[in-house]
């Protein structure tokens, strides 16, 4: 059915108080129910798995995806299903939309352990406590809930802001839970197949797991050119492509990322690392700039780890610069953060949702409680003095209030752009300390980032009539969901070779690369570096402000990303080139498949999503399960 909504002419003109009272009556569901036992137990337990999902990806690619949608067609099937057959009644659409509440908020929770923390431990070269972690991560979490909340009756109630992904989840549920309900389970039939047969695929590339069923002839090579390497060998410069990590793979989660992040960043991707890696890589190897090793077969190996010192600084500067001018480049976003802050739109009136909504005093005691335990944290075990640890918090305000805005109205959260001035700012206040630069930066960047990501997830329950009381607990338990399961894996899955092994070619970990670089160029100085690597560093980011100055100037047509040609240089060939056919896949199906009744576009067209979310789903998890049979079933050490 069509959600009711405000006109924009009441939205300019009525109070926050009539805006209130219009939605109790004409939207709120009453106590239908939402935070309810089933609700949260399925939303902690799809969480759980689908953080798995994007540490798999972030550490492949340095994003995180949001798993709400794929989290809400997955718990609308199985209880559609268990309905059927009489084990349960079906889900309420407000049990699903507390669902995806805490799901999603386990999902984004994992952003630290693909960036900051594990950016900290390079750097220092120690595996932090579990213990720690887990805690760490909790709290700077929960800070970002307390954070958002009271910005909620702004951006939401008030300005009735967009929030363009919350709001098509909203969509999404609102169709699964009325007259689209068969299209609703024909989604889950398309994610539930995409998932299971990326994970069969996953699993197949395992030759150790395939040798042990005593299938080995079945296994999916890794690579697909191993045909050709049998008959002669490639090479630029004299280099072997194979040390470039030029090579085409069967990695179908990076194919499936590269179909939700879309054509235009696919294609920016696959410039920059042809970019990368056939002309730069090469030529700086020409010139001594990149050494290799010899092996004992007698030839010099490269490798990922060895380019990526090297190519990072261009790469990175063109990012920060990048990021820098788009950010300060909308200077009405920033205006409008802060516009009507202390505005009394209602002070004076009555709350005539205080019975559904957080009481303030929750945010008045909580906040300075949480905020301590953040700064205590920081300065017990990451060696961040008290009094820089409390400037993070005032600080983390105005860039929460920043964050909200740009998410309110575009769905992106500018966290990186926000962590590297963070970094500047500590870099000016505390030279020298690489440990504060990169934990006071990880406090701001990820409470605001996780308050952007809460007022995401509130979005949908607004336009469907849910108690926000409610979905505030649910997100709670979604990030306990999310670092009890995610932490460990963490731990077992990408640190059982140490901090020096994180960096691996199937896992580059770019976020982090990236965190540690910056912290690095800031604290010990620009003149640690090559003298080639200082030239990268310069042109990089001259051509991240010409690039995204073109971009900006074009309103957003011209093709090619800067901040997507950056990241090839901290993600190996093959997985860009994955990530690249991905999107061209999907691009080229949207374009030859016109007939919106084809059972063709139904299926790939109108399915995008479900086939992505099931293909990174089914792929990521099955990943992470071959990682640990391989190292503590089949070869423990």
């Amino acid at each position: 059915m069509a959600l009711k909504q405000l006109t924009p002419e009441q939205i300019r003109t009525w109070t926050l108080e009539q805006k209130d009272r219009w939605w109790l009556e004409n939207v709120w569901r009453g106590d239908m129910p939402q935070l309810t036992w089933r609700s949260a137990l399925t939303g902690m337990g799809l969480g759980g798995l689908l953080s798995l999902t994007n540490l798999y990806v972030g550490a492949k690619t340095g994003w995180t995806l949001g798993v709400g949608i794929t989290s809400v067609i997955l718990a609308f099937a199985l209880f559609k299903v268990m309905a059927r057959v009489g084990l349960a009644r079906e889900f309420t659409i407000l049990e699903n939309n507390c669902m995806q509440s805490i799901a999603t908020a386990a999902g984004y929770m994992t952003a630290p352990l693909i960036s900051s923390l594990a950016a900290y431990m390079m750097v220092t070269n120690a595996v932090i406590p579990m213990g720690v972690t887990i805690t760490w991560m909790i709290a700077v979490s929960v800070l970002g809930v307390l954070f958002a909340f009271p910005l909620k009756k702004r951006f939401i109630n008030d300005e009735q802001h967009p929030f363009p992904e919350g709001r098509a989840a909203g969509i999404v549920m609102d169709a699964l839970h009325s007259s689209g309900a068969q299209e609703g389970l024909f989604k889950a039939k398309v994610l539930v197949t995409a998932g299971g047969l990326s994970a069969l695929a996953k699993l197949m590339q395992s030759h150790a797991v395939m040798e042990k069923l005593r299938l080995g002839w079945l296994t999916i090579p890794e690579y697909l050119d191993g045909w050709l390497y049998r008959l002669t060998t490639l090479q630029i410069r004299g280099v072997d492509l194979r040390e470039l990590t030029v090579r085409p793979d069967t990695d179908f989660v990076m194919m499936a990322a590269g179909g939700l992040m879309g054509i235009r960043v696919g294609v920016s991707i696959l410039v920059g690392a042809i970019l990368n890696y056939l002309i730069l890589v090469p030529w700086a190897i020409s010139i001594g700039a990149i050494e290799g090793r010899p092996g004992a077969d007698g030839v010099v190996h490269y490798g990922f780890r060895t380019i990526t010192a090297w190519a990072l600084w261009g790469g990175v500067a063109m990012m920060t610069t990048a990021s820098l001018l788009a950010f300060f480049a909308k200077p009405q976003l920033l205006v409008s953060a802060f516009r009507g802050l202390f505005r009394r739109s209602g002070s004076a009136q009555s709350d005539v949702l205080a019975h559904i909504e957080l009481p303030m005093r929750v945010f008045v005691l909580g906040i300075p409680l949480a905020g301590f335990a953040v700064v205590w944290i920081g300065h017990a075990y990451f060696d961040v003095k008290w009094w820089l640890g409390a400037l993070a918090i005032p600080l983390v305000f105005v860039f929460t209030l920043i964050a909200v805005n740009s998410t309110a109205l575009t769905s992106i959260t500018p966290t990186g752009a926000m962590g590297k001035l963070t970094q500047l700012t500590y870099g000016l206040l505390d030279p020298g300390n690489i440990k504060s630069n990169l934990m006071t930066a990880g406090i701001t960047a990820e409470v605001a980032s996780n308050a952007s990501n809460l007022l995401m997830d509130i979005k949908p329950g607004y336009m469907l009539g849910a108690k926000p009381r409610q979905q505030a607990i649910g997100h709670v338990l979604g990030i306990l969901a999310g670092a009890l399961v995610s932490v460990p894996v963490f731990y077992w899955v990408f640190l059982r070779g140490g901090p020096s092994e994180l960096v691996q070619e199937q896992y580059p970990m770019p976020a982090a690369t990236i965190w540690k670089a910056v912290a690095e160029a800031l604290t010990q100085g620009l003149s640690q570096l090559p003298v080639s690597a200082r030239w990268a560093a310069l042109v990089g980011g001259v051509l991240g402000l010409v690039l995204e100055g073109v971009r900006l100037i074009t309103k957003g047509r011209f093709w090619l990303s800067p901040v997507g040609l950056g990241l090839a240089t901290v993600i190996p060939f093959n997985t860009c080139l994955a990530m690249f056919l991905g999107a061209f896949v999907f691009w080229l199906a949207e374009r030859w498949i016109r007939r919106e009744t084809s059972p063709a576009h139904r299926l790939i067209v109108q399915n995008q999503e479900p086939i992505c979310g099931g293909v990174i789903a089914g792929g990521a998890l099955m990943g992470i399960a071959v990682i640990l049979l391989e190292n503590f079933v089949l070869n423990p050490r």
